[in-house]
């Protein structure tokens, strides 16, 4: 106590000093003065404290302010106006699914059509469109497509098409289905015997569940504006959850292998961090994130820890059996991982619109849930974001698990890991292109340092090819599924790069045309307003209902001027 006395003594003399500066300053001050300004400083202070920290940085606010006021400006604002209503010209016409339509239907017909009309037109619709997924030559999108499962499916939905999971009591065999997927998928995942789930539409909505269970779960420890942890290469879905739930997105840079680095998450972890993000594997490059060290960081912290598993978790769940074990472990045998989502409607074969969510325990599902306990339509409560919800899906989705069982799995996973070595290993013969990280999954990610790749993917659609554009950095991936492995298709994939190639090299100097241009220039836009007010454009025109002409953009509105 004795050591403590002379510390005691410099601050009670710092103190006294402090306090005769204050008395000093505010000497003649009436007390309805010092009251202002108490008050005053106090509002500012509020006001600045709001300022600062929103969920959103204020360098990015800042930035969006500058280009706002940028583009208000006279003779800038007409320059940026005319380039975009170029990219917007330039976007609607290599939009194909907008070509040669000649009307379309914008009433009810005055009378009912027959229902062998109604199939004619159906076959018109289903005809439309250049790109057959059926060959083989579309990167991810359909991943099985096999005859004799689609007739399995069609037959199931026929029988649950009525069905709804929002009435249990009137349809008790489409929950026992939906709890016995559930639980199917927390057994892949090696669940204990408290693991729990629910199926949802789809990965963007198995996503936005789990960052809503640990938004609402960091509500309740006290997080006043909760933080999310997400590598840049995971989904966009982790962007649109922040959106919508007022989450403050923290984006962890990738190392050179496009792994998340995790020393870098390490030091983006604070007192308001929510959740933690890894991918098994993510979208861009097909890499595995280093699921292991990340979870050490969770179990550190006492931080939840999602694994983003919607594009591969059923292959990598039967990788092992295949024969091509992973390098490292990824779902709850873990410690630290506490939520999984994987899809079911991709490399679990079913149609489209089912996925599932999955928790390594009760307590954190129970945040996902939503309850509205004082509705006069009595007590409501669902468990994902839809309240009805088709139930023909979710039976199909049964059917496909039984239907293709452990063997089956296998054995496709088996087809399509050695198809995706394969090409990955001649692909890496080819002198100027090189394939990004070291992808142990599905997804091959072509980059070149010698030419423009945007042109070799425009080359490869020429042949017939739709892949993936990619930006940040520049790259085209294939997302291999098992029409790839049918005989010849990968063969024919390496044959058609291979000529692509030798065209582009005998001109290097070539402008790069059509949706490549349009990424290469979207790419180099700082301001990012202008490349969301594209987009918006884009998404505008799967809407519309009018005739292209020249001098519409693809929504139908007319040009800015």
């Amino acid at each position: 106590m004795d050591a403590i006395i002379p510390y005691k003594e410099i601050l009670q003399m710092y103190w006294e000093k402090a306090t005769s500066f204050v008395n000093a300053q505010c000497n003649g001050l009436e007390p309805w003065q010092l009251i202002g300004l108490t008050f005053s400083s106090t509002l500012i202070s509020v006001w600045l404290h709001g300022f600062l920290f929103q969920s959103e940085s204020l360098t990015s606010r800042t930035k969006k302010q500058f280009f706002k006021l940028l583009r208000k400006m006279p003779f800038i604002g007409a320059i940026i106006q005319k380039k975009i209503d170029e990219a917007l010209n330039d976007v609607t016409s290599s939009l194909s699914f907008l070509k040669d339509e000649k009307d379309y239907i914008k009433a009810l017909p005055e009378k009912g059509m027959s229902q062998p009309e109604v199939l004619e037109k159906m076959k018109e619709y289903s005809s439309k469109g250049d790109v057959r997924w059926q060959d083989g030559k579309v990167s991810g999108t359909v991943y099985s497509g096999e005859e004799k499962l689609t007739h399995l499916l069609v037959k199931v939905y026929e029988e649950f098409a009525w069905s709804n999971p929002l009435h249990p009591d009137i349809f008790p065999g489409l929950r026992k289905m939906e709890a016995e997927v559930v639980r199917i998928a927390c057994t892949l995942f090696n669940g204990g015997p408290n693991s729990c789930g629910a199926m949802t539409s789809g990965g963007t909505e198995s996503i936005l569940m789990a960052c809503k269970a640990y938004r609402d779960l960091a509500y309740e420890r006290g997080i006043k504006q909760p933080e999310m942890l997400v590598p840049v290469s995971a989904h966009a879905a982790f962007d649109k959850a922040a959106h919508y739930f007022g989450l403050k997105l923290i984006h962890i840079p990738l190392t050179k292998a496009m792994e998340v680095d995790v020393q870098a998450m390490r030091r983006a972890i604070s007192k308001n961090t929510a959740m933690l993000v890894c991918s098994a594997p993510q979208f861009p490059h097909g890499i595995m994130d280093p699921i292991e060290e990340v979870a050490e960081l969770a179990v550190k912290y006492k931080i939840p820890f999602h694994i983003d598993a919607c594009l591969g978790g059923f292959l990598i769940a039967f990788m092992d059996k295949a024969g091509f074990p992973l390098k490292r472990p990824f779902d709850f045998r873990v410690k630290g991982v506490t939520s999984i989502s994987a899809d079911t409607h991709k490399y679990g074969y079913a149609p489209k619109g089912s996925s599932v969510v999955l928790y390594s325990d009760k307590k954190y599902r129970s945040y996902q849930f939503f309850i509205a306990a004082d509705w006069q339509g009595g007590i409501y409560a669902s468990p994902s974001v839809a309240g009805s919800r088709p139930g023909g899906i979710i039976a199909a989705c049964w059917a496909t698990l039984m239907h293709i069982g452990e063997s089956g799995y296998v054995e496709a996973t088996k087809r399509i890991i050695k198809t995706a070595r394969f090409l990955e290993s001649e692909l890496r013969k080819i002198d100027s292109i090189f394939i990004f990280g070291k992808p142990e999954v599905s997804v091959l990610s072509i980059g070149s340092d010698t030419f423009d790749i945007y042109r070799l993917s425009n080359f490869l659609a020429a042949k017939g090819w739709n892949l993936n554009v990619l930006q940040f950095p520049s790259s085209i991936h294939l997302c291999i599924t098992q029409l790839h492995t049918k005989s010849g298709v990968a063969e024919q994939f390496l044959k058609d790069v291979k000529d692509s190639i030798e065209e582009i090299m005998k001109d290097l100097n070539a402008k790069t045309t059509g949706m490549g241009a349009i990424y290469g220039m979207a790419q180099s836009v700082p301001d990012r307003s202008l490349v969301a007010e594209i987009s918006q454009a884009y998404l505008d025109s799967l809407y519309s209902t009018d005739v292209p002409c020249s001098e519409k953009h693809m929504n139908g509105s007319p040009g800015h001027h």
